[in-house]
């Protein structure tokens, strides 16, 4: 088999493992935060590289950074071009985490880019640098090239020129993440534009994927799907997706099977001839005969996520889950046709398109759902009723009992989590102005200078005690000391 060239579009270069296995199942890592990708997490890239493919990343990488060794280029890319936060200014690239908590945001490679900070816009900027990789890589050697854009994750910005198609929209919010959308639909195009002219499109996947659902207040749209970014209602966790290559057996079908973000690695590294250790035990699948060829997918079930220190449901308990779970934890899984949530799942309505009027989402349009009604179960056939209308936990307890005995095997294999308090020692101010790692160095000098005082505290120590020996040995006022 010939060896691919692989494009990733919005995807994190570890999706390996459900984030219960690796303790990083509540929120997401903070600018602040001492905390990473676990280290000993084998990534896409680097094995990827392990039967020789070039791997390239532009864009966002919010996997962590507060040691060297987290950093992309520590992580499997031969090249790093982008953000190491998960949001900030488009065009100064700046990002506050907090009053007095700022920094430059764009880094090539390991040091931060100062010859590029002079106000391009990234999507635009990130779609350059892609065409700079693909003009100067010979075409007939593999390459990986991961590209996470920013875009369309807030703050809202974008080029002017991109607004004249929608002065109809009438909430700003919606108006400029429209004109988002059309500047990275643009970017999309223009690099596929590149793998034609460069010589790679023939022999190439090209996966699109984006990683959670829109912000309705932030002029993201879920409907008619319920929830929204942040929450475990098919709004929040159903994405958008696809797989283009001329390399494709069936091309233009819709697939409905069950894939999940943890199935591109081992997807991938097959495809690319790659070994999977056999003592690593992998959540994802093997997906490429089901996107490839519509046969049944592998996967029957998913688990969405397990966050045991999220704000525990008031209603939950242990009896509302049979003495299987306690349902206060929030929780969602997936088993066929059947979705199971538990805890507070989080913000519940659905926000039709009228809802947005000048001033943001109007609540008078939502359907709002209120959670204070001593709930927290849900389940519903997702299969048949995919906006979650329709709750069948009282119906079916069977079904209940069968998801809960599920999530409770799941939850015998989760890590800890993994969620530190913000390390003052993170500021920019104390990084020459830029957001890059700090723990490392600062723990090597403090190992440095604690073992250089201890050294010099025996040496003292030893120097006092020659003193003290001495002088007791010639005076006569200690008749009772003896030095053997």
């Amino acid at each position: 088999m010939r060896k691919l060239k692989i494009r990733g579009l919005k995807n994190p270069p570890n999706p390996q493992r459900y984030q219960i296995h690796t303790g990083l199942q509540h929120s997401i890592i903070r600018p602040t935060q001492p905390n990473c990708l676990p280290l000993d997490n084998a990534t896409l890239p680097q094995k990827l590289k392990e039967v020789g493919y070039s791997t390239h990343m532009v864009g966002k990488w919010h996997l962590g950074f507060y040691r060297k060794d987290c950093m992309p280029t520590k992580r499997g890319f031969d090249t790093f071009f982008g953000s190491l936060l998960g949001s900030g200014d488009y065009y100064t690239h700046y990002k506050c985490d907090s009053p007095g908590v700022c920094g430059y945001d764009l880094y090539e490679n390991d040091n931060a880019a100062w010859d590029y900070d002079n106000g391009i816009y990234s999507t635009q900027m990130y779609t350059q640098r892609v065409q700079q990789i693909l003009a100067t890589h010979d075409p007939t050697k593999p390459l990986f090239l991961y590209v996470a854009y920013q875009a369309v994750h807030s703050p809202l910005q974008a080029p002017g020129r991109y607004f004249e198609h929608y002065r109809s929209i009438i909430n700003i919010n919606r108006r400029r993440y429209a004109a988002m959308l059309s500047c990275l639909d643009e970017a999309i195009h223009n690099v596929t534009l590149a793998l034609k002219r460069y010589g790679f499109y023939n022999n190439s996947i090209i996966i699109y994927s984006s990683d959670n659902g829109g912000q309705p207040t932030a002029g993201g749209s879920n409907w008619p799907l319920r929830g929204s970014k942040g929450t475990y209602w098919e709004g929040g966790i159903r994405a958008i997706g696809f797989v283009h290559s001329p390399l494709l057996k069936n091309k233009g079908t819709v697939c409905k099977e069950l894939v999940h973000i943890t199935d591109w690695y081992p997807t991938l590294i097959s495809l690319a001839e790659g070994q999977i250790d056999e003592d690593i035990q992998l959540d994802g699948y093997d997906i490429w005969e089901t996107i490839s060829e519509g046969l049944r997918s592998p996967r029957v079930d998913i688990l969405h996520n397990i966050d045991p220190i999220y704000t525990k449901a008031k209603n939950g308990s242990w009896a509302a889950g049979y003495g299987i779970w306690n349902t206060a934890i929030q929780s969602a899984i997936r088993v066929q046709h059947w979705k199971l949530l538990t805890g507070n799942p989080g913000y519940s309505d659905w926000v039709p398109p009228q809802a947005f009027s000048n001033l943001g989402p109007n609540r008078w349009h939502n359907e709002r759902i209120t959670l204070s009604t001593g709930k927290s179960i849900w389940l519903f056939n997702i299969t048949a009723d995919p906006y979650e209308r329709v709750d069948l936990s009282s119906r079916y307890p069977g079904i209940v009992k069968k998801l809960l005995r599920r999530l409770s095997q799941f939850n015998k294999t989760a890590v800890p989590v993994r969620y530190p308090p913000k390390d003052p020692r993170s500021n920019p101010r104390l990084n020459g102005g830029v957001w890059g790692p700090w723990y490392k160095e600062e723990n090597k000098k403090k190992k440095s200078n604690k073992t250089k005082a201890n050294k010099m505290q025996k040496k003292k120590s030893k120097a006092r005690m020659r003193k003290q020996l001495a002088a007791r040995s010639s005076t006569k006022c200690h008749p009772s000391v003896a030095i053997g």
